[in-house]
Protein backbone atom coordinates (compact mmCIF):
# COMPACT_ATOMS: atom_id res chain seq x y z
CA UNK A 1 0.00 0.00 0.00
CA UNK A 2 1.22 3.36 -0.82
CA UNK A 3 2.27 6.25 1.96
CA UNK A 4 -0.49 8.36 2.83
CA UNK A 5 1.34 10.94 4.71
CA UNK A 6 3.04 13.27 1.99
CA UNK A 7 3.61 16.68 3.16
CA UNK A 8 2.68 18.31 -0.25
CA UNK A 9 -1.27 16.72 -0.07
CA UNK A 10 -3.76 15.55 1.94
CA UNK A 11 -3.50 12.08 2.40
CA UNK A 12 -6.69 10.78 0.65
CA UNK A 13 -5.48 13.08 -2.57
CA UNK A 14 -2.61 11.51 -2.56
CA UNK A 15 -4.03 8.21 -3.06
CA UNK A 16 -6.16 8.85 -5.75
CA UNK A 17 -3.76 10.81 -7.73
CA UNK A 18 -1.78 8.32 -7.15
CA UNK A 19 -4.28 5.30 -8.86
CA UNK A 20 -4.73 8.00 -11.74
CA UNK A 21 -1.64 8.04 -12.64
CA UNK A 22 -1.17 4.04 -12.72
CA UNK A 23 -4.89 4.80 -14.57
CA UNK A 24 -3.07 6.88 -17.50
CA UNK A 25 -1.11 4.05 -18.25
CA UNK A 26 -2.95 1.55 -19.66
CA UNK A 27 -7.09 0.31 -19.65
CA UNK A 28 -5.57 -2.65 -17.52
CA UNK A 29 -3.53 -0.85 -15.16
CA UNK A 30 -6.22 1.37 -14.26
CA UNK A 31 -8.48 -1.79 -13.68
CA UNK A 32 -5.85 -3.14 -10.97
CA UNK A 33 -5.76 0.27 -9.85
CA UNK A 34 -9.55 0.38 -8.99
CA UNK A 35 -9.17 -2.79 -7.41
CA UNK A 36 -5.97 -2.82 -5.10
CA UNK A 37 -5.90 0.74 -4.25
CA UNK A 38 -9.66 1.56 -3.89
CA UNK A 39 -10.58 3.26 -0.36
CA UNK A 40 -13.17 1.54 1.36
CA UNK A 41 -12.82 2.84 4.71
CA UNK A 42 -11.67 6.30 6.19
CA UNK A 43 -11.23 6.10 10.47
CA UNK A 44 -9.79 9.83 11.37
CA UNK A 45 -6.84 10.09 9.33
CA UNK A 46 -6.30 6.29 8.11
CA UNK A 47 -7.80 4.51 5.23
CA UNK A 48 -8.26 0.94 4.53
CA UNK A 49 -7.79 -0.27 0.84
CA UNK A 50 -9.36 -3.26 -0.63
CA UNK A 51 -6.62 -4.50 -1.80
CA UNK A 52 -5.92 -5.14 2.42
CA UNK A 53 -9.54 -6.37 2.72
CA UNK A 54 -9.26 -9.27 -0.06
CA UNK A 55 -5.99 -10.18 2.05
CA UNK A 56 -7.93 -10.54 5.21
CA UNK A 57 -10.91 -11.67 3.74
CA UNK A 58 -9.12 -14.45 2.07
CA UNK A 59 -7.14 -15.42 4.85
CA UNK A 60 -10.15 -15.90 7.14
CA UNK A 61 -11.82 -17.73 4.58
CA UNK A 62 -9.12 -20.16 3.96
CA UNK A 63 -8.57 -20.69 7.80
CA UNK A 64 -12.95 -21.37 8.01
CA UNK A 65 -12.36 -23.95 5.36
CA UNK A 66 -9.66 -25.92 6.99
CA UNK A 67 -11.14 -26.07 9.76
CA UNK A 68 -14.25 -26.96 9.08
CA UNK A 69 -16.54 -24.22 9.87
CA UNK A 70 -19.07 -22.74 7.96
CA UNK A 71 -18.00 -19.77 5.53
CA UNK A 72 -20.76 -17.03 5.60
CA UNK A 73 -21.41 -15.09 2.06
CA UNK A 74 -18.77 -13.64 0.70
CA UNK A 75 -20.56 -10.01 1.10
CA UNK A 76 -21.02 -11.31 4.86
CA UNK A 77 -17.77 -12.13 5.39
CA UNK A 78 -16.55 -9.00 3.70
CA UNK A 79 -18.53 -7.05 6.15
CA UNK A 80 -17.41 -8.78 8.81
CA UNK A 81 -13.54 -8.53 8.19
CA UNK A 82 -13.82 -4.72 7.70
CA UNK A 83 -15.11 -4.20 10.41
CA UNK A 84 -12.67 -5.80 12.72
CA UNK A 85 -10.11 -3.78 10.31
CA UNK A 86 -12.33 -0.48 11.05
CA UNK A 87 -12.17 -1.13 15.45
CA UNK A 88 -8.75 -2.43 15.48
CA UNK A 89 -7.51 1.03 13.38
CA UNK A 90 -9.84 3.03 16.27
CA UNK A 91 -8.04 1.04 18.89
CA UNK A 92 -4.82 1.53 17.57
CA UNK A 93 -5.07 5.76 16.63
CA UNK A 94 -6.63 6.16 19.92
CA UNK A 95 -3.41 4.34 21.63
CA UNK A 96 -1.10 6.67 19.55
CA UNK A 97 -3.23 9.83 20.91
CA UNK A 98 -2.56 8.44 24.27
CA UNK A 99 0.92 8.29 23.99
CA UNK A 100 1.50 4.45 23.15
CA UNK A 101 3.74 3.97 20.48
CA UNK A 102 5.02 0.20 19.40
CA UNK A 103 8.11 -0.04 17.55
CA UNK A 104 9.25 -2.31 15.02
CA UNK A 105 11.81 -4.02 17.50
CA UNK A 106 8.72 -4.53 20.10
CA UNK A 107 7.19 -6.17 17.30
CA UNK A 108 10.25 -8.16 16.19
CA UNK A 109 10.53 -9.58 19.54
CA UNK A 110 6.69 -10.45 20.25
CA UNK A 111 7.34 -12.57 16.32
CA UNK A 112 10.29 -14.23 18.42
CA UNK A 113 7.90 -15.15 21.05
CA UNK A 114 4.68 -16.20 18.95
CA UNK A 115 6.84 -18.21 16.97
CA UNK A 116 8.71 -19.79 20.03
CA UNK A 117 5.23 -21.45 21.24
CA UNK A 118 5.00 -23.01 18.29
CA UNK A 119 8.31 -24.59 18.54
CA UNK A 120 9.72 -22.70 15.36
CA UNK A 121 11.88 -19.89 14.02
CA UNK A 122 10.02 -16.58 12.95
CA UNK A 123 11.35 -16.82 9.26
CA UNK A 124 9.74 -20.37 9.21
CA UNK A 125 6.06 -19.26 11.29
CA UNK A 126 6.12 -16.65 8.31
CA UNK A 127 6.15 -18.87 5.90
CA UNK A 128 3.73 -21.35 7.32
CA UNK A 129 1.11 -18.19 7.30
CA UNK A 130 2.20 -16.86 3.57
CA UNK A 131 1.22 -20.12 2.84
CA UNK A 132 -1.80 -19.70 4.37
CA UNK A 133 -2.46 -16.41 2.60
CA UNK A 134 -1.50 -14.11 5.24
CA UNK A 135 1.33 -11.61 4.20
CA UNK A 136 3.92 -10.70 7.05
CA UNK A 137 2.41 -7.11 6.87
CA UNK A 138 -0.71 -8.62 8.38
CA UNK A 139 1.08 -10.41 11.00
CA UNK A 140 2.97 -7.37 12.23
CA UNK A 141 -0.70 -5.33 12.40
CA UNK A 142 -2.11 -7.88 14.82
CA UNK A 143 1.25 -7.88 16.89
CA UNK A 144 0.99 -3.92 17.23
CA UNK A 145 -2.50 -3.91 17.88
CA UNK A 146 -1.90 -6.92 20.78
CA UNK A 147 1.02 -4.96 22.17
CA UNK A 148 -0.71 -1.38 21.96
CA UNK A 149 -3.81 -3.02 23.79
CA UNK A 150 -1.73 -5.12 26.35
CA UNK A 151 0.10 -1.17 27.08
CA UNK A 152 -3.60 -0.02 27.46
CA UNK A 153 -4.76 -2.19 29.86
CA UNK A 154 -1.47 -1.89 32.03
CA UNK A 155 -1.29 1.83 32.16
CA UNK A 156 -4.85 3.10 31.30
CA UNK A 157 -7.69 0.29 32.70
CA UNK A 158 -5.82 -1.87 35.88
CA UNK A 159 -4.32 1.30 36.97
CA UNK A 160 -7.33 2.51 38.00
CA UNK A 161 -9.42 -0.32 39.30
CA UNK A 162 -10.22 -0.42 43.14
CA UNK A 163 -11.83 -3.00 44.98
CA UNK A 164 -13.36 -2.35 48.45
CA UNK A 165 -13.85 -4.29 51.54
CA UNK A 166 -17.52 -4.38 51.09
CA UNK A 167 -17.27 -5.73 47.84
CA UNK A 168 -15.03 -8.24 48.93
CA UNK A 169 -17.24 -9.27 52.03
CA UNK A 170 -20.03 -8.97 49.33
CA UNK A 171 -18.42 -11.63 46.92
CA UNK A 172 -17.08 -13.88 50.04
CA UNK A 173 -20.77 -14.25 51.15
CA UNK A 174 -22.02 -15.20 47.50
CA UNK A 175 -19.76 -17.87 47.45
CA UNK A 176 -21.46 -19.98 50.26
CA UNK A 177 -24.54 -20.42 48.85
CA UNK A 178 -23.72 -20.60 44.79
CA UNK A 179 -23.25 -23.50 43.23
CA UNK A 180 -19.61 -24.65 42.36
CA UNK A 181 -18.74 -23.44 38.28
CA UNK A 182 -15.68 -23.64 36.15
CA UNK A 183 -14.68 -21.93 33.57
CA UNK A 184 -12.40 -23.97 31.01
CA UNK A 185 -10.31 -23.44 28.09
CA UNK A 186 -8.90 -26.33 26.16
CA UNK A 187 -6.57 -27.34 23.19
CA UNK A 188 -7.19 -30.56 21.90
CA UNK A 189 -4.60 -32.34 20.01
CA UNK A 190 -6.72 -34.82 18.09
CA UNK A 191 -5.63 -38.68 17.68
CA UNK A 192 -7.37 -40.78 14.82
CA UNK A 193 -8.82 -43.84 15.57
CA UNK A 194 -6.66 -46.36 14.87
CA UNK A 195 -3.47 -44.36 15.02
CA UNK A 196 -0.04 -45.99 15.11
CA UNK A 197 2.23 -46.20 17.68
CA UNK A 198 4.25 -43.39 16.28
CA UNK A 199 1.12 -41.39 15.58
CA UNK A 200 0.58 -41.67 19.31
CA UNK A 201 3.75 -40.44 20.61
CA UNK A 202 3.78 -37.54 18.07
CA UNK A 203 0.38 -36.02 19.37
CA UNK A 204 1.45 -36.69 22.92
CA UNK A 205 4.69 -34.59 22.25
CA UNK A 206 3.04 -31.86 20.46
CA UNK A 207 0.38 -31.40 23.31
CA UNK A 208 3.80 -31.54 26.23
CA UNK A 209 4.96 -28.27 23.52
CA UNK A 210 1.96 -26.42 24.03
CA UNK A 211 1.60 -27.03 27.56
CA UNK A 212 4.83 -25.86 28.21
CA UNK A 213 4.22 -22.63 26.04
CA UNK A 214 0.76 -22.66 27.93
CA UNK A 215 2.69 -22.35 31.31
CA UNK A 216 4.90 -19.53 30.10
CA UNK A 217 2.02 -17.28 30.19
CA UNK A 218 0.77 -17.68 25.92
CA UNK A 219 -2.66 -17.13 25.30
CA UNK A 220 -4.36 -19.92 24.15
CA UNK A 221 -6.02 -18.45 20.96
CA UNK A 222 -2.49 -17.11 20.02
CA UNK A 223 -1.00 -20.71 20.57
CA UNK A 224 -3.99 -22.52 18.62
CA UNK A 225 -3.02 -19.41 15.49
CA UNK A 226 0.71 -20.47 15.69
CA UNK A 227 0.07 -24.25 15.73
CA UNK A 228 -2.38 -24.04 13.01
CA UNK A 229 0.06 -22.04 11.08
CA UNK A 230 2.67 -24.41 10.97
CA UNK A 231 0.42 -26.80 9.60
CA UNK A 232 -0.61 -28.58 13.16
CA UNK A 233 -4.26 -29.92 13.16
CA UNK A 234 -5.10 -28.64 16.72
CA UNK A 235 -8.26 -27.07 17.90
CA UNK A 236 -9.80 -25.41 21.20
CA UNK A 237 -11.23 -22.39 22.96
CA UNK A 238 -13.26 -21.02 25.70
CA UNK A 239 -15.81 -23.79 26.79
CA UNK A 240 -17.35 -20.96 29.47
CA UNK A 241 -18.47 -21.36 32.41
CA UNK A 242 -20.66 -24.51 33.39
CA UNK A 243 -21.47 -25.96 36.46
CA UNK A 244 -19.22 -28.70 37.67
CA UNK A 245 -21.75 -31.28 37.12
CA UNK A 246 -21.97 -30.54 33.23
CA UNK A 247 -17.91 -30.81 33.07
CA UNK A 248 -16.94 -34.19 32.13
CA UNK A 249 -15.40 -36.33 35.38
CA UNK A 250 -11.94 -36.31 33.24
CA UNK A 251 -11.52 -32.42 33.00
CA UNK A 252 -12.30 -31.76 36.87
CA UNK A 253 -9.51 -34.36 37.89
CA UNK A 254 -7.19 -32.71 35.75
CA UNK A 255 -7.49 -29.29 37.26
CA UNK A 256 -7.92 -30.15 40.78
CA UNK A 257 -5.58 -27.63 42.34
CA UNK A 258 -5.16 -26.31 39.76
CA UNK A 259 -5.67 -22.15 40.50
CA UNK A 260 -7.65 -19.90 37.94
CA UNK A 261 -5.17 -18.42 34.90
CA UNK A 262 -3.09 -21.75 35.22
CA UNK A 263 -2.43 -24.78 33.06
CA UNK A 264 -3.23 -28.47 33.66
CA UNK A 265 -0.84 -31.05 32.70
CA UNK A 266 -1.88 -33.29 29.28
CA UNK A 267 -4.65 -35.29 29.64
CA UNK A 268 -5.36 -37.95 27.75
CA UNK A 269 -8.75 -39.02 26.38
CA UNK A 270 -10.80 -41.51 23.61
CA UNK A 271 -10.49 -38.63 20.85
CA UNK A 272 -7.10 -37.23 22.02
CA UNK A 273 -4.53 -35.35 23.91
CA UNK A 274 -5.95 -32.27 25.97
CA UNK A 275 -4.36 -29.07 27.86
CA UNK A 276 -6.50 -27.16 29.81
CA UNK A 277 -6.37 -24.16 31.58
CA UNK A 278 -8.71 -22.83 34.14
CA UNK A 279 -9.93 -19.19 33.74
CA UNK A 280 -12.63 -18.54 36.56
CA UNK A 281 -13.83 -20.78 39.17
CA UNK A 282 -16.93 -19.87 40.96
CA UNK A 283 -19.16 -21.18 44.47
CA UNK A 284 -18.36 -22.64 47.68
CA UNK A 285 -16.18 -25.51 46.41
CA UNK A 286 -13.69 -23.03 44.05
CA UNK A 287 -13.21 -20.84 47.13
CA UNK A 288 -13.60 -21.87 50.19
CA UNK A 289 -12.94 -25.82 49.45
CA UNK A 290 -10.63 -25.84 46.65
CA UNK A 291 -6.95 -26.69 47.66
CA UNK A 292 -4.48 -23.83 46.53
CA UNK A 293 -0.71 -24.76 44.63
CA UNK A 294 1.86 -22.91 46.16
CA UNK A 295 5.18 -22.55 44.87
CA UNK A 296 8.77 -21.85 46.83
CA UNK A 297 11.16 -19.89 44.60
CA UNK A 298 14.39 -17.70 44.76
CA UNK A 299 15.44 -15.19 42.12
CA UNK A 300 18.42 -12.71 41.40
CA UNK A 301 17.14 -9.46 40.41
CA UNK A 302 19.86 -7.19 38.23
CA UNK A 303 18.05 -3.56 37.69
CA UNK A 304 18.27 -1.74 34.24
CA UNK A 305 20.05 1.59 34.13
CA UNK A 306 21.96 3.74 32.35
CA UNK A 307 25.49 2.34 33.99
CA UNK A 308 23.93 -1.32 33.48
CA UNK A 309 22.22 -1.39 30.04
CA UNK A 310 19.90 -4.59 28.91
CA UNK A 311 22.32 -6.22 26.87
CA UNK A 312 24.81 -5.93 29.66
CA UNK A 313 22.23 -7.24 32.24
CA UNK A 314 21.69 -10.24 30.01
CA UNK A 315 24.96 -10.78 29.49
CA UNK A 316 25.98 -11.08 32.97
CA UNK A 317 22.61 -12.88 34.49
CA UNK A 318 23.61 -15.56 31.80
CA UNK A 319 26.90 -16.04 33.06
CA UNK A 320 26.04 -16.20 36.53
CA UNK A 321 23.62 -19.05 35.38
CA UNK A 322 26.54 -21.17 34.13
CA UNK A 323 28.29 -20.66 36.67
CA UNK A 324 25.45 -22.16 39.11
CA UNK A 325 25.07 -24.97 36.96
CA UNK A 326 28.48 -25.67 36.03
CA UNK A 327 28.28 -26.11 40.32
CA UNK A 328 31.48 -23.72 40.87
CA UNK A 329 29.07 -21.35 42.91
CA UNK A 330 25.87 -21.39 44.31
CA UNK A 331 22.95 -19.72 44.02
CA UNK A 332 21.79 -18.26 47.07
CA UNK A 333 25.63 -16.40 47.46
CA UNK A 334 24.97 -14.85 44.38
CA UNK A 335 21.97 -13.83 45.32
CA UNK A 336 23.79 -12.25 48.04
CA UNK A 337 26.39 -10.83 45.63
CA UNK A 338 24.18 -9.52 42.55
CA UNK A 339 20.37 -9.11 43.72
CA UNK A 340 18.88 -6.01 43.44
CA UNK A 341 15.90 -6.27 46.34
CA UNK A 342 14.97 -6.83 49.74
CA UNK A 343 15.54 -10.90 49.26
CA UNK A 344 19.19 -10.62 49.03
CA UNK A 345 19.94 -11.46 52.30
CA UNK A 346 17.90 -14.42 52.14
CA UNK A 347 19.49 -15.53 49.23
CA UNK A 348 17.08 -14.95 46.98
CA UNK A 349 14.45 -17.10 49.10
CA UNK A 350 11.07 -15.39 47.91
CA UNK A 351 9.40 -17.96 50.41
CA UNK A 352 6.29 -19.49 49.40
CA UNK A 353 3.98 -17.80 46.65
CA UNK A 354 0.23 -17.88 45.24
CA UNK A 355 -0.82 -17.40 42.03
CA UNK A 356 -0.65 -13.42 41.64
CA UNK A 357 1.71 -12.80 44.15
CA UNK A 358 4.11 -11.88 41.37
CA UNK A 359 4.34 -9.84 37.94
CA UNK A 360 2.59 -11.85 35.43
CA UNK A 361 6.26 -12.63 33.42
CA UNK A 362 7.49 -13.35 36.62
CA UNK A 363 4.47 -16.32 37.60
CA UNK A 364 4.80 -17.37 34.17
CA UNK A 365 8.10 -18.41 33.77
CA UNK A 366 8.20 -19.80 37.43
CA UNK A 367 5.46 -21.71 36.52
CA UNK A 368 7.06 -23.46 33.78
CA UNK A 369 10.07 -24.58 35.48
CA UNK A 370 10.59 -28.11 36.67
CA UNK A 371 11.79 -28.28 40.51
CA UNK A 372 15.64 -27.50 40.87
CA UNK A 373 15.24 -25.86 36.70
CA UNK A 374 17.60 -22.15 36.65
CA UNK A 375 15.59 -20.40 34.15
CA UNK A 376 17.13 -18.32 31.16
CA UNK A 377 17.05 -14.08 31.99
CA UNK A 378 13.60 -13.26 32.29
CA UNK A 379 12.36 -9.43 31.71
CA UNK A 380 9.80 -7.92 34.48
CA UNK A 381 9.26 -4.44 34.99
CA UNK A 382 11.38 -4.71 37.67
CA UNK A 383 14.54 -5.89 35.34
CA UNK A 384 16.02 -9.17 34.63
CA UNK A 385 15.43 -12.12 37.06
CA UNK A 386 17.24 -15.97 37.42
CA UNK A 387 14.28 -17.79 38.35
CA UNK A 388 14.59 -21.37 40.64
CA UNK A 389 12.06 -23.48 41.99
CA UNK A 390 12.64 -25.07 44.78
CA UNK A 391 9.54 -27.10 46.21
CA UNK A 392 5.72 -26.92 45.03
CA UNK A 393 2.91 -27.99 47.49
CA UNK A 394 -1.25 -27.75 47.72
CA UNK A 395 -2.50 -26.59 50.20
CA UNK A 396 -5.62 -25.34 51.79
CA UNK A 397 -6.23 -21.19 51.54
CA UNK A 398 -5.73 -19.33 55.00
CA UNK A 399 -8.77 -16.65 55.69
CA UNK A 400 -6.48 -13.70 54.33
CA UNK A 401 -5.89 -15.78 50.88
CA UNK A 402 -9.31 -16.10 50.78
CA UNK A 403 -9.64 -12.52 50.38
CA UNK A 404 -6.54 -11.74 48.15
CA UNK A 405 -8.53 -14.12 45.60
CA UNK A 406 -11.67 -12.66 45.94
CA UNK A 407 -9.79 -9.61 45.10
CA UNK A 408 -8.39 -10.50 42.52
CA UNK A 409 -11.32 -12.05 40.91
CA UNK A 410 -13.48 -8.97 41.79
CA UNK A 411 -10.19 -6.80 40.14
CA UNK A 412 -10.41 -9.03 36.52
CA UNK A 413 -14.06 -8.83 36.13
CA UNK A 414 -13.73 -5.03 36.40
CA UNK A 415 -10.74 -4.97 34.48
CA UNK A 416 -12.47 -6.53 31.48
CA UNK A 417 -15.55 -4.62 31.64
CA UNK A 418 -13.27 -1.45 32.00
CA UNK A 419 -11.47 -2.16 28.57
CA UNK A 420 -14.71 -3.27 26.57
CA UNK A 421 -15.94 0.39 27.36
CA UNK A 422 -12.59 2.09 26.22
CA UNK A 423 -12.60 -0.25 23.17
CA UNK A 424 -16.39 0.44 22.88
CA UNK A 425 -15.16 4.51 23.38
CA UNK A 426 -12.23 4.35 20.88
CA UNK A 427 -14.85 3.55 18.20
CA UNK A 428 -17.61 5.74 19.43
CA UNK A 429 -14.90 8.54 18.97
CA UNK A 430 -13.57 8.24 15.58
CA UNK A 431 -14.87 9.83 12.72
CA UNK A 432 -15.72 6.20 10.19
CA UNK A 433 -16.83 6.22 6.48
CA UNK A 434 -17.70 3.14 4.77
CA UNK A 435 -17.04 3.25 1.44
CA UNK A 436 -17.42 -0.04 0.59
CA UNK A 437 -20.39 -0.06 -1.87
CA UNK A 438 -19.07 2.97 -3.92
CA UNK A 439 -17.83 1.42 -7.37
Amino acid sequence: MMALSMSWMPPIAGLCIAAALVACASPAAASTARSVDRIVAIINTEVITERELDLRTEAIRRRIQRDGGTIPSADALREQVLEKLVNDSAQLQAARNVGISIDPSMIDRALARVAADAGRSPEAFIQGLSAEGVPPEVLRKELELELAMSRIRERDVDSRIQVSEAEIDAWLEEQKTAAPQINLAQILVPVPEGASAEQQNQAAELASRIARGARSGADFGRIIASYTAAGERISGGVIGLRPIDMIPELFIQAVQGVAAGETSEVVRSPVGFHVLRVIERRGAHATMAAPVRQTRARHILVRVDAVNPESEVQRRLSEVRERIQAGTVHFADMARQYSADGSASQGGDLGWLYAGDTVPEFEAAMNALALGEISEPVRSPFGFHLIEVLERRTDSASADRLRAQARGVIRARKSAEAFEEWVSLARDRAFVQIRLDER
